[in-house]
């Protein structure tokens, strides 16, 4: 029985998933090279989550509980390890493929600097996931699937919000050098908006810079009146920039915290993006056990969208308490 309310259970969320708009490339999933043959283990299984997280970045702790919840469901072992730096994230990847592990989550912000790496994974007979970033080279590296939501269609959504509160002139701040994800984010902003998007680069790790820089970019050109942040601890950033600044300029972010859902109540931040980043640490795990026990392949050869959604003053209480508990 237990199995049976799992199952019925994973059904479910892969239901709601459906639902989301979003695209991507199609794809077989049966007949990517990932998909031949699983790779040997225990019974319970062993799964490797290796994101391009940098230190002290919130989002991906949700993640990161996501898929040990997951795990912890299945009885299997699951490990999480993140690095903002390509290199070091494909030498996390090459260690997983020596361990012999039965499947491998991974975020691909620099998809390019990731492809070797990947490609031995795949050589190995080890299923490969791709989750949050590289939508787009998921099908070409040989993944099974991809979890996240798109980027582009994210983007234009925001950009089209900002647009009906009377954003013009639009400061995207970006966070992750390098990061295709992002940049996405602000080009489908600004084909929604129809107004000016200028980009600001700033590093997630160095949140104080990130408010004098933002403060700095206000004061500098006073047309700015809207700013949108793409990680909540940088959308807390720009609220204080904003005030520090004496600007006027309306802010919006992509992604949750539970600084950001207080921020949307006060009526500082008027929505956030949200992507429901825990499934793209639980959906991942489930797939990769799904395929070990049964070869179930998930998707029918398109991404598995964990978003957007949005949150606003409207519906901001609904989700503050699972916010506080670290699932939103």
């Amino acid at each position: 029985m237990k199995r049976t309310r799992i199952v019925v259970a994973v059904l479910g969320a892969l239901a709601l998933a459906g639902c989301s708009s979003g695209g991507g490339a199609e794809q077989s999933a049966a007949s990517s090279p990932a998909a031949e043959a699983p790779a040997a283990g225990g019974a319970a299984g062993t799964y490797a989550v290796i994101t391009h997280a940098a230190a002290g970045d919130k989002f991906w702790d949700v993640v990161k509980k996501g898929a040990e919840a997951a795990g912890k469901q299945y009885g299997a072992s699951v490990t999480y390890q993140g690095d903002g730096d390509a290199g070091k994230q494909s030498q996390l990847i090459d260690q997983a493929v020596s361990q012999k592990v039965d499947g491998i989550v991974v975020s691909m912000a620099n998809p390019d600097a990731l492809k070797e790496s990947i490609g031995k994974a795949v050589a190995a007979k080890i299923p490969v996931v791709t989750v949050n970033s590289g939508a787009e080279s998921s099908k070409a590296f040989g993944a099974l699937t991809h979890v996240g939501q798109s980027e582009d269609v994210a983007g234009r959504g925001a950009g089209e919000q900002l647009k009906t509160a009377g954003v013009a002139k639009l400061l995207c701040v970006i966070h992750e050098a390098g990061n295709i994800g992002l940049e996405q984010r602000c080009k489908g902003a600004e084909q929604s908006l129809g107004g000016t998007v200028e980009r600001l680069q700033v590093d997630v790790s160095n949140l104080a810079d990130v408010t004098s820089k933002v403060a700095a970019k206000l004061q500098s050109d006073t047309s700015l009146n809207g700013v949108l942040t793409l990680n909540p601890a940088v959308a807390v950033a720009a609220r204080d920039a904003i005030k520090d600044a004496g600007s006027q300029a309306k802010l919006a972010t992509f992604d949750l915290s539970p600084d950001v859902i207080a921020a949307i109540n006060a009526g500082e931040v008027l929505f956030a993006v949200d992507q429901q980043q825990y499934l793209q640490g639980w959906l991942p795990i489930t797939f990769l056990k799904l395929y070990k026990d049964n070869l179930n392949t998930v998707g029918g050869g398109l991404p598995v969208n964990t978003g957007p959604g949005f949150v606003t003053k409207d519906n901001a209480a609904q989700v503050e308490k699972l916010a506080g508990e670290g699932t939103r």
